[in-house]
């Protein structure tokens, strides 16, 4: 076992990995050496990065609230959890309505040994995780957990939040998120944020070959390709934009520049 207690047969602790690295610039505990090392020389090559992380992060926030409160989604399905951060989609969604239900997905090992604190709910509601793949959305779609904790006969809340830039043309990461959509009926909600570089293309350029030189290669999207991922649904207002203009609330962090976010988000549903 790993000091943390995760399997250590497991754990590549010599690598940076994107979660750990995000759990770090986030100020989170759940990181090595070689993720604060690849964190900080990604914030060297664009000082804003921090900033663009808790706002994407803040968006996760308000857009789980919303649709819990708004659209009256009671089911989630999460895709690409990541390290647990509190609050947690679950505590969100459960504090606008206890009786809701949630599954998260990841495919981490960290994850899956924090993801105890990922199992509370209310005792109206249920939470579940699987360590699945995503880019395998039968698999997801069919596992017990899915089929135990979530009613696909009604409405869910698709989550994929910070995700599809890690997925590369040829692993067609628009093709994913559709098949994980089609068997949810109408009235269900897509709920995503789209890395892009459309406006800081050299810094964050910079922070992808950082990415990329450390195995972990990304795929930025511009506004269009962003648009084909939400083809056939309705956009709820105000449509894709970059994430600390999608509903403000003054809850996040202010006086955010557009060049300092390198995210699209939006939520649409499925007629």
């Amino acid at each position: 076992m790993s000091d943390n207690g995760w399997p250590a047969d497991r754990m590549d602790t010599e690598n940076a990995h994107s979660a750990r690295i995000y759990d770090y610039i986030l100020g989170g505990k759940d990181f090595y050496p070689a993720d604060q090392e690849a964190g900080d020389a990604m914030a060297r090559e664009w000082p804003a990065l921090p900033v663009h992380m808790r706002a994407n992060r803040d968006w996760m926030n308000r857009a789980v609230r919303r649709l819990a409160e708004e659209a009256g989604m009671r089911q989630f399905l999460d895709i690409g959890t990541g390290i647990p951060t509190s609050p947690n989609l679950h505590e969100i969604a459960q504090s606008v309505a206890p009786e809701s239900r949630v599954v998260y997905v990841d495919n981490d090992p960290i994850v899956l040994t924090l993801s105890q604190g990922l199992l509370s709910s209310t005792p109206e509601g249920k939470t579940a995780y699987i360590e699945a793949d995503f880019q395998d959305p039968e698999a997801v779609l069919n596992s017990p957990e899915v089929r135990e904790t979530l009613d696909l006969g009604k409405p869910v809340a698709l989550t994929v939040i910070a995700i599809v830039h890690f997925v590369l043309d040829e692993d067609d990461a628009v093709g994913i998120v559709r098949r994980l959509l089609e068997p949810l009926p109408s009235g269900s909600h897509l709920a995503m944020t789209v890395g892009t570089a459309d406006f800081a293309p050299k810094e964050v350029g910079r922070v992808a070959r950082e990415y990329a030189a450390r195995n972990m290669p990304m795929r930025l999207r511009t506004i269009d390709e962003a648009h084909e991922f939400f083809e056939g649904l309705e956009l709820v207002e105000p449509g894709i934009v970059q994430v600390h203009t999608w509903h403000p609330d003054g809850t996040g962090e202010q006086g955010v520049r557009d060049e300092d976010i390198a995210m699209y988000g939006a939520v649409a549903r499925k007629p």
